[in-house]
């Protein structure tokens, strides 16, 4: 049994300063460390050489963002075991075990996802990821411990080990057997979200996938892009759109996607209304790639749907999350009806 920790890096040496120390602090001898560098302009291949000789480097020739990075690097990376780590993430003691005796103790379980807390505040979860990921029947993901901008306070309602729809890619252990299987990311996806495709993927295969709070690490959030940013809300928007037309099996895909338009176009819409201008061309962006490239997502569509071995899990919320927390009030996942979840 052998674990590899992969930590993509473009232009983070501030991060890698920051937060590798305790990254080989605390992982001691549980798992081998790589940084794979997308192309860094900064000092960071030499800070790396000089302050961390012992971590391996991987160096691609080109910032293709999170995709194609962990693809191009985790080709060249042998182990049984992947953890794929942002560099802005700080682990606690012992933070690689649970996970892998979780994955060891279970062969039917392909991924899982430590309890993610926020760096600022450790008493609270962090956006990307909480305490295990869903996705609702129009495809809009959310958090236990995490709704919208809603972050729950951790008090340990959510000690208990479970299955999740997607597991964050702040910090992912997976199975390299499965990770390649797949064919890893999908590089059309560039950043954000592509890591709810591949989970979404592996669902429709079977496979599960796992939240387990016995392993604790803080995400600083906003290493690569701030939360409040246009370019992130367009790649949310256009990858969302993407993954939910490639993966989702029912037959109402067209009603399904109609409506999910239309509710982007509401956010469109209160974007404008509250001044956030970059937003919201950013949104009409967004819907204009996905009309532009319609063609090949419907391609891609077809490959996945071929492989489909589970199509009971296309979401794992029959209800609009939209609703829920906008018309209705529930901001906590606690309020969710637990019979609304295949």
């Amino acid at each position: 049994m052998s674990v590899a920790v992969v930590i993509l890096n473009w232009n983070g040496k501030a991060f890698l300063e920051q937060f590798l120390p305790l990254v080989v602090t605390h992982t001691g001898s549980d798992a081998e460390i790589y940084v794979a560098d997308n192309a860094s302009t900064d000092d960071s291949i030499k800070f790396l050489k000089e302050k961390f000789p012992a971590v391996h480097l991987v160096q691609n020739p080109l910032n293709g963002g999170f995709a194609v990075g962990y693809n191009m690097s985790l080709t060249q990376i042998k182990a049984d075991y992947y953890v794929l780590l942002n560099s802005d993430v700080e682990v606690t003691p012992n933070w690689v075990r649970a996970p892998v005796e979780m994955l060891e103790r279970n062969k039917d379980v392909m991924a899982v996802q430590p309890k993610i807390k926020s760096y600022f505040d450790s008493k609270s979860f962090e956006y990307a990821g909480a305490a295990g990921g869903f996705l609702d029947v129009y495809g809009y993901p959310f958090c236990r411990g995490r709704i919208f901008d809603t972050i729950e306070k951790d008090e340990g309602q959510y000690n208990q080990a479970s299955e999740i729809f997607w597991a964050s890619g702040a910090c992912l252990f997976i199975r390299s057997s499965v990770f390649h299987e797949m064919g890893g990311f999908d590089e059309d996806l560039f950043s954000h979200q592509e890591e709810i495709d591949l989970c979404w993927r592996m669902k429709l295969k079977g496979y599960k996938i796992m939240y387990c709070p016995n392993s604790e690490v803080l995400h600083y959030g906003g290493g690569s892009l701030p939360k409040s940013n246009p370019f992130k809300t367009y790649l949310n928007f256009r990858n969302n759109l993407i993954i939910i037309c490639k993966n989702h099996p029912t037959r109402a895909l067209k009603q399904i996607v109609f409506q999910r338009l239309t509710l982007d176009g509401l956010a469109a819409v209160r974007f404008l209304f509250k001044g956030d201008f970059g937003d919201f061309w950013a949104i009409a962006r967004a819907h204009g790639h996905f009309y532009r490239t319609f063609r090949k997502t419907w391609k891609k569509r077809q490959a996945v749907q071929a492989s489909v071995t589970n199509p009971e899990v296309s979401t794992i919320y029959r209800r609009s999350i939209v609703r829920k927390y906008f018309m209705e009030g529930k901001k906590l996942f606690s309020q969710l009806d637990s019979k609304d979840f295949y």
